[in-house]
This record gives structure tokens, C-alpha cells and sequence, in this order.
């Protein structure tokens, strides 16, 4: 333990929050673009990314586009640190030099440490999705929300989603991370470009496509899950699996795939400022 690198660690959080907040209203219009169909949500709002941006700054002010960014940054602050630390701890438990990684062990790293990441930062998920599809409507402090959703719903009520919360990371951290070190690795040793910002650049654009392309009909289904309030009754899906199916029969294939464009819109942006800052991080003297 005494030789455990915590760097990636402080890097991983400390980049993750610089990425949420540059790209957070992107996230808050997937958001409210997938939760669209849903029972409680059955007008069409929005017709798009730009068209969702555009309303909600009209109609409810600039500010409600960082509706639920505490809890955002709050999450990243564990979920990034936690994510990348472990990540990057796994790998050099199976080797000891970046060169000799390979494909297999950095999906299965990546499937690790998005697990372990993401069902321990889920309560904080739960609030940001919560404040950000009700946005006006949900009054209060993020502490004072927090007490709300375990007074009324209880501890269920906060690790509300989880198991898909889980599977998305297990997908989108299990793609992303091996891609971007792969993609980079390739472009290193073609001699065509040079650890520089470019490569990360690059690399990272293609981690977030990926990603997204993997991970969007599971993002939609742990989405209304988490928004929905089950106070009596029975839950509207039973799980992940269920989800899918009563989504895909009920509004079609391409409803697994609302929020797309948002989804990579930001995913994109996302991995490239954390990745550029991760890495600039990498190399302070220190």
C-alpha cells in the first residue's frame, strides 16, 4: 500500500470536475430530452439539443442550466477520483510499464474501476438527475434534497438506479479508457505524432464516440429510472432488461438512442478537457 501512486487519483478528480462544469448545461438537456415519453413527462418539450438549450434558458433563466451541478461536481469529485485512480492502480497490477498493456486488461481494469465508482457515488447521480429533468421544480439546497429523497423514499431511494448506473459505467469506462490508451498508444508508436496535446486530442474524441455509441440506450433506461419517485405502487421498470424492452416496444428502437447527439455532444467535450487537463496534470514537477 505504501507504494500505491495516489496521484492518479487527486489527478482523475480534480480533472473530472474542470470536464463537468465546462460541459454540464449539455449534460442537463440529455437529460430532460431522455426522460421525454417517460409517464409523468408525456409532452414533447423539446425538440432537440439546441431547441432544449434555447427554452430552458427562455423560460425558466440561464441559471437553471446548472440545475443539479453541485451534486454533479460532488459526484465527479468521488466517482472521477475513484474511477481513474483505480483504473490506473489495476493496470500496474498486471504490469509494470504502460507499453505492455493490452486491450484485454485494460477493458477488464476499466469494467472494475467503473463498477466500484460509480455504485459508490450513486446517491449523488440520483440528485443531479432529479434537479436536473424538475428543475424549478425542486426547491431547495442539495443537502436539503438529499434528506428529502431519504425521508420519503428512503436509503433505496438514493442507490434508486444503481444496478444500471453500474452497467452504463461497466460499458462506457470499460470502452473509453481502453480506447483513449490504445488509440494514443497506436499514434505514438506510428512516429506520425508525439506525446503532445494533439494526441490527446485525438484520442480522446475518439474514446468519447465510442462511448456514447456503447452506452446511450443503458443511459436512457438508469435516466427514468432514478427520476421515477415510487412512493406507492410498483416501480415503472423492473430493471435494466425490462427497461429496454418496455421502452423499445412502447415508443420504438430509436427511443434506446434519445439524447444521442447530447449524449456525444458532451462526451466528446468531455474527454477531451479532461484527458488534455489529466495529462497536463500528469506533467507538473510534483
Amino acid at each position: 500500500m505504501a507504494s500505491m501512486n495516489w496521484k492518479p487519483f487527486i489527478y482523475g478528480g480534480m480533472a473530472s470536475i474542470v470536464a463537468e462544469f465546462g460541459t454540464f448545461p449539455i449534460d442537463l438537456t440529455k437529460t430532460r430530452l431522455q426522460v421525454q415519453g417517460q409517464s409523468q413527462y408525456t409532452e414533447v418539450r423539446y425538440r432537440g439539443m439546441f431547441h432544449a438549450l434555447f427554452r430552458i434558458g427562455k423560460e425558466e433563466g440561464i441559471r437553471a442550466l446548472y440545475s443539479g451541478i453541485s451534486p454533479a461536481l460532488l459526484r465527479q469529485a468521488s466517482y472521477g477520483t475513484i474511477k481513474i485512480g483505480t483504473y490506473n492502480s489495476l493496470k500496474r497490477l498486471f504490469v509494470s510499464r504502460p507499453e505492455d498493456e493490452t486491450m484485454v486488461i485494460n477493458v477488464f481494469c476499466g469494467v472494475v474501476s467503473g463498477v466500484l465508482s460509480s455504485s459508490l457515488a450513486n446517491p449523488t447521480d440520483v440528485l443531479k438527475i432529479r434537479m436536473q429533468a424538475q428543475g424549478s421544480l425542486l426547491q431547495g439546497s442539495m443537502m436539503s434534497n438529499f434528506i428529502n429523497i431519504y425521508q420519503t423514499e428512503g436509503t433505496r431511494g438514493l442507490w434508486r438506479g444503481v444496478i444500471p448506473t453500474a452497467q452504463r459505467a461497466a460499458i462506457v469506462v470499460g470502452v473509453e479508457l481502453p480506447v483513449y490508451d490504445i488509440t494514443k498508444k497506436h499514434l505514438l508508436r506510428s512516429g506520425l505524432m508525439g506525446d503532445t496535446i494533439l494526441t490527446h486530442f485525438i484520442s480522446s474524441f475518439t474514446c468519447g464516440l465510442a462511448g456514447a455509441l456503447a452506452s446511450n440506450p443503458v443511459d436512457v433506461v438508469r435516466t427514468r429510472m432514478m427520476n421515477q419517485r415510487v412512493l406507492s405502487g410498483g416501480p415503472l421498470y423492473k430493471g435494466t432488461l425490462d427497461g429496454v424492452m418496455q421502452t423499445w416496444k412502447n415508443e420504438g428502437f430509436f427511443a434506446l438512442y434519445k439524447g444521442f447527439w447530447p449524449n456525444w455532444l458532451r462526451l466528446g467535450p468531455w474527454n477531451i478537457i479532461f484527458f488534455i487537463t489529466f495529462e497536463q496534470l500528469k506533467k507538473l514537477p510534483f
